[in-house]
């Protein structure tokens, strides 16, 4: 059955929300390029202390930002955070979740609950936002999701048992998704940070561990933007 492309269009002038509670660098950095591209930005995380330096931090630049202090494994809280931003800037154009959690524990160390809470971090909370966001992008027939990924997406860590299993069932909620959204103008990607987030002014520490390729924050949030930029070229919807 042939499908139709996902509509070209620019996202510049629509609202987009970012979640996460893991990497702290790249939450301040994506929120930021989101804002050069001329969106209004929800940010949802769990500390309001945080959330509200970045929001005063957008807004001396100059553009339209949302505080919502939010637990991510919280399906009401979620709900009436996203009421919020379409309260305060109208129907979302754009997701990125980024939010993660580990114990970094092995089987007999880990506890359920432990377990547990991974998993609503991570898949659990990527599809209770993805059902709030879709319905906007499905009257519009256009919308992008982006989930995060680490190695552990596609090369489970040893004694980090939750933490990899919970990143494998979030891209496979991407590549579903993907397949589900693509026919009706969503595009979907799961973007996967093969490395350790650090910023390079602190890279030299002794504290920051050296167990894999660092990455610059920066970079990371580029890519994820460029990412973005494939809709303005209609391109596929892909994980």
């Amino acid at each position: 059955k042939a499908h139709e492309r996902p509509r070209k269009g620019n996202l510049g002038d629509g609202a987009a929300d970012v979640h996460g509670v893991a990497a702290q660098d790249l939450e301040e950095r994506a929120p930021r390029l989101e804002h050069e591209r001329g969106c209004r930005i929800g940010l949802f995380a769990r500390s309001r202390d945080y959330l509200t330096e970045l929001e005063t931090d957008i807004k001396k630049r100059g553009r339209s930002a949302l505080a919502v202090p939010v637990d991510l494994t919280d399906a009401r809280q979620i709900a009436e955070g996203f009421e919020r931003v379409r309260t305060a800037f109208g129907p979302i154009d754009i997701l990125i979740y980024h939010a993660g959690s580990s114990a970094w524990q092995g089987l007999l160390a880990l506890t359920p609950q432990q377990f547990e809470h991974s998993w609503r971090v991570g898949p659990y909370g990527a599809f209770l936002c993805a059902r709030e966001v879709v319905p906007d992008m499905l009257r519009k027939r256009s919308g992008a999701i982006l989930f995060t990924g680490a190695t552990s997406s596609v090369r489970g860590r040893g004694g980090a048992l939750d933490f990899s299993s919970a990143k494998f069932a979030v891209r496979g909620l991407a590549e579903s998704l993907a397949r589900e959204l693509w026919p009706k103008g969503i595009h979907v990607a799961h973007v996967i940070i093969d490395g350790i987030i650090v910023p390079p002014a602190i890279r030299s520490q002794s504290s920051v561990g050296h167990d894999g390729p660092l990455v610059d924050p920066d970079a990371v949030a580029a890519a994820v933007q460029g990412e973005l930029h494939l809709l303005d070229l209609a391109g596929p919807a892909h994980a």
